[in-house]
């Protein structure tokens, strides 16, 4: 099982992945490269064993990723910030205008979004977050139920699953055992064919529980690139900005 999570240390914010293993591992290992931070961890270790040797660790992981800089700076949501969209980034445009609400609007490939001038500026990040977020979301229920429907064909499903969008802070996607597929909205952020992927991790899962040599049989009947594509999908969850 891979999770993804997030821990704040000072004004840094660390995301890194958890890799479970029902092996012979006994210890909590963490490592940090160029594809981000990843914690290999024994299937029985819960959450809060490993969150907390994470951030026992916190000052050998900011060094090992750059001195002591912040790994995944705080979003202030002003213009000229960026944000990930179908894996291209996306210049926020932050406008005040005498709206009543905060709005939104995709325009060649820039986030253009209306502030009530009314706002101190506070309020205004709080509310320009809340609203991008509702906007991936929205995008996110648009995009990911046709890509299930698209790559479901190969897999001849008796049923179509039912699927939903969810804020999903340490998993990508995930199979519930009366067939829900539920996925993290800020899949939209990854790039196309990496979107592809957990679409089709998770639709394997409903056949599939575990990950055992056939699960991964049937990712690459489908996928048969599906290696350099879950690569980069370790590496995209160490840079979520949201």
């Amino acid at each position: 099982m891979t999770e993804l999570r997030q821990l704040r240390f000072g004004d840094a914010s660390v995301a890194y992945v958890v890799h479970r293993s029902s092996r012979r591992r006994k210890t909590v290992q963490i490592r940090v490269g160029g594809g981000g931070i990843e914690v290999l961890a024994p299937a029985s270790a819960s959450d809060k064993e490993v969150e907390e040797i994470v951030r026992k660790r916190a000052s050998w992981i900011l060094r090992r990723m750059g001195n002591d800089e912040p790994i995944h700076p705080q979003k202030r949501f002003i213009s000229g910030e960026t944000l990930p969209y179908l894996g291209r980034n996306v210049r926020l445009v932050v406008r005040i205008t005498e709206a009543r609400e905060v709005e939104v609007c995709f325009d060649h490939w820039r986030l253009l979004v209306s502030v009530p001038c009314r706002l101190s500026g506070d309020e205004q990040a709080t509310l320009v977050r809340s609203a991008l977020v509702q906007w991936f979301r929205a995008q996110a229920e648009r995009r990911v139920p046709k890509r299930v429907d698209y790559w479901q064909a190969p897999f001849s499903l008796q049923e179509q699953p039912r699927v939903l969008i969810r804020d999903q802070r340490q998993r990508w996607g995930s199979c519930a055992p009366d067939g829900t597929l539920r996925f993290n909205w800020r899949v939209v952020m990854l790039a196309p064919d990496v979107l592809d992927y957990v679409v089709v991790h998770e639709l394997v899962h409903l056949q599939q529980k575990g990950h055992s040599k056939e699960f991964w049989n049937r990712v690459a009947t489908a996928l048969p690139d599906y290696a350099p594509r879950r690569r980069r999908l370790r590496e995209a969850g160490m840079r979520l900005p949201i």
